[in-house]
């Protein structure tokens, strides 16, 4: 498989599916899509990091402003960690610091 060069780009696509790099913050006062911080996009969650709840729940609330179900959702890595990647299929809406697939 061809890598790209990635710096400085939270996500790629491959196909239909969006690949995002995360640095999760739980805990946090309300859920938020941050800014980009270098490779990743920061997302904010009010859910506390016990045995990978804060990440269900940022998928919950990923999926909602997404616009898909929590299932079109895969948690490539991270589920117990701050940093993460994760795969969307078929987003309907995007952020507006992500592109549309070309």
């Amino acid at each position: 498989m061809k890598t790209k060069n990635l710096t400085n780009v939270f996500y790629q696509w491959e196909g239909d599916i969006l690949v995002l790099n995360v640095l999760g913050t739980p805990s946090a006062k309300r859920d938020a899509i941050g800014k980009a911080k270098g490779n990743q996009l920061k997302i904010s969650v009010t859910a506390a990091p016990v045995s990978g709840k804060a990440t269900d729940h940022m998928v919950r609330f990923l999926a909602k402003e997404f616009k898909v179900s929590p299932s079109d959702f895969e948690v490539v890595y991270g589920r117990m960690n701050v940093n993460k990647q994760l795969r969307i299929k078929a987003p309907k809406e995007l952020p507006a610091l992500i592109k549309p697939k070309e």
